[in-house]
């Protein structure tokens, strides 16, 4: 468990899950005709997504820039997400 979290792929995982949900997001709209589209919940899930890769990159030892750009565009999604839902 311990080298799941030095190598990063913790983080790998966590992505994956991340894109799965996406995936079931939208074929269950497709499927069913109800539920969320996906560009509602984009906006979060991208500011998830970015905050998981900065967090692989702090894992691995990555110089601090690589680091601070997925949190950067994080917070950029995240004020997206913010401005659509308070209208």
């Amino acid at each position: 468990m311990a080298e799941l979290f030095a190598s990063g792929h913790i983080a790998d995982l966590i992505l994956a899950i991340i894109a799965l949900e996406a995936i079931a997001i939208v074929a269950h709209r497709r499927w069913t005709g109800h539920g969320i589209r996906l560009i509602a919940i984009l906006p979060n899930l991208l500011s998830g997504a970015c905050l998981v890769i900065a967090l692989r990159t702090a894992l691995i030892g990555a110089e601090w820039v690589w680091t601070a750009i997925p949190l950067v565009a994080a917070f950029a999604a995240h004020i997206w997400d913010l401005s659509r839902t308070n209208k």
